[in-house]
């Protein structure tokens, strides 16, 4: 275990680096820092440090930078999540209110987050099959010609058309829809296929059956559809104005940007809604060894239905990361569960 001196000489040097760019040396602490102890001490201190592999120095230095460990500790010890202003609230709801779907909730938060925290912003979208049903609208398109529309407890709305089988009135369509919408209103997706199997046999007329049979292949192939992960990303210019933190060049962290299915990987569990942060080779992919992500789960109703985040450098702001992060997910909990 590390002395309390010597986690306060590890914060000074974090944040000193990741204010300056520069490598910190212990003349440099002292005068910044009230340390309440003498540069000797404090060489001491930092010899120590690098000893335990907290600190390094780089060859063309006498200053030291953190290594993965170090950022590690004082991610998980010393840096209290920077909370945001009252106007930086304000902007953060004033922006984000505005949109007027869905995909524009998205698109607004990855373009929030990568201005707020000046790094890469990853959304991914909710997924239906961690949403709920809100609602089941049927309209009539023609005698036999229906209109589906799912609309999810994230705002997610989808339609479908549908050729019935034989013509189906406005009684029987009314309904129909009133008994879906009891039966799976504020239910979750896994749960619509067997609440819904019996219901054409509700039905008296045999071509009834058969059209609310197939409304209901439709309902539940829209769920099969749509289960797949996706993501918005934003911001990857910001990437540039770090391109010395990176060892040799940006390239692998953009190529790893671009797969997906990494991105899903690194930001974790999606129902897990707890903020985490990964450092350096924490990330399994070797193209994010430099990066850090940071990344929360957003929803509405306590549950995380996705997560969001950020990527950039290791030598980020943590405790300004982190409360942005955490802000933007709060707020987009709030429209979801509001829209």
């Amino acid at each position: 275990m590390l002395s309390e001196r010597r986690l306060e000489v590890l914060r000074a040097i974090v944040q000193d680096y990741v204010g300056t760019e520069e490598p910190v040396g212990s003349k440099a602490l002292t005068e910044r820092h009230n340390l309440g102890v003498s540069p000797a001490t404090v060489r001491n201190d930092m010899a120590a440090l690098e000893d335990e592999g907290y600190i390094a120095q780089p060859h063309t230095s006498a200053g030291r930078i953190p290594t993965d460990k170090g950022y590690r500790l004082f991610v998980d010890k010393l840096a209290a999540v920077k909370p945001m202003s009252p106007p930086e609230r304000r902007a953060i709801q004033n922006f984000l209110e505005g949109a007027v779907d869905l995909d524009d909730v998205v698109a607004r938060t990855v373009r929030l987050l990568a201005q707020l925290t000046r790094q890469v912003a990853v959304v991914q979208y909710p997924s239906l099959t961690r949403s709920t049903v809100r609602h089941v609208e049927l309209l009539s398109m023609a005698p036999a010609r229906l209109m589906l529309v799912l609309i999810t407890d994230t705002g997610r709305v989808e339609q479908r058309m549908i050729d019935c089988p034989a013509p189906f009135g406005e009684t029987s369509l009314a309904d129909l829809r009133a008994r879906l919408n009891s039966r799976v209103a504020g239910r979750r997706f896994a749960d619509v296929p067997q609440l819904v199997q019996d219901l054409p046999e509700a039905f008296e007329e045999p071509e009834d059956r058969g059209t609310v049979s197939t409304v209901l292949s439709t309902l539940l192939e829209t769920l099969v559809e749509e289960t797949e992960e996706r993501l918005m990303i934003g911001g990857t210019a910001n990437l540039t104005r770090f391109a010395h933190d990176f060892p040799l060049t940006i390239r692998p962290v953009l190529e790893a940007l671009e797969e997906q299915v990494v991105l899903l990987k690194l930001l974790g569990e999606a129902k897990d809604p707890a903020m985490r942060v990964r450092i350096g080779h924490e990330n399994a992919h070797e193209g994010l060894n430099s990066t850090s992500i940071v990344s929360v789960g957003y929803g509405s109703g306590g549950e995380a239905v996705a997560k969001l985040g950020v990527v950039g450098p290791t030598r980020m702001d943590y405790p300004g990361t982190m409360g942005a992060v955490r802000a933007v997910a709060r707020y987009v909990g709030q429209i979801l569960a509001e829209s």
